[in-house]
């Protein structure tokens, strides 16, 4: 073989390789939650309320961590029963037919905490793995935002929900944050 087409097929395999490696072998460190969950989480993704019914993970911007509803703070969260028992709007019990909403009035939009949120009510829902075995309710709303006293528009976002209401586990992430959805996929139970 001639050292051209050596070359170019190293070239080659090493391009494959690097397209085909999945998020997931990234440096990751474990997260363990509730019922034997664990996720594999990028390092760079800092946990608050570990070992809590609601946990925070920030997965970038964020001056406040705060838990649930914290605005202007890029991070999904991770509930328990507590919180599920709850987490329907006026405090009713979530059940996956409506979206998550801790309040009986208007919060403060994700993006901008001057503005309020409205999710809903166009709904995405399906069935998502969460580790071998597990199959999530999901639900993708489709949400917006605007200033507390009009009804314009001025921001766009997706609640994306995981449920797994056997393990009494709700993920909740309002960010799209990236590489999330293999995160779950990815999950180890023990």
């Amino acid at each position: 073989m001639s050292k051209r087409y050596l070359a170019a097929a190293a070239v080659a395999a090493a391009t494959l390789l690097a397209v085909s490696m999945p998020a997931s072998a990234a440096p990751a460190q474990p997260l363990k939650l509730r019922n034997g969950l664990t996720l594999y989480i990028p390092i760079k993704w800092k946990v608050h309320g570990a070992g809590t019914d609601a946990v925070q993970i920030v997965t970038g911007k964020c001056a406040k961590p705060q838990g649930w509803g914290t605005p202007e703070c890029d991070a999904f969260y991770v509930f328990g029963p507590k919180y599920i028992k709850h987490g329907r709007e006026w405090f009713g019990p979530y059940t996956g037919k409506d979206p998550f909403y801790t309040a009986s009035d208007v919060q403060p939009c994700p993006v901008n905490k001057k503005w309020g949120e409205r999710i809903g009510p166009e709904v995405t829902r399906g069935l998502r793995q969460v580790g071998a075995g597990h199959k999530a309710a999901y639900n993708a709303w489709r949400s917006t935002c605007a200033g507390y006293s009009g009804t314009k528009v001025l921001a766009r976002f997706t609640q994306r929900e995981w449920y797994l209401p056997k393990s009494k586990i709700l993920v909740v992430d309002q960010w799209d944050t990236p590489g999330l959805a293999d995160v779950l996929k990815n999950a180890d139970w023990s």
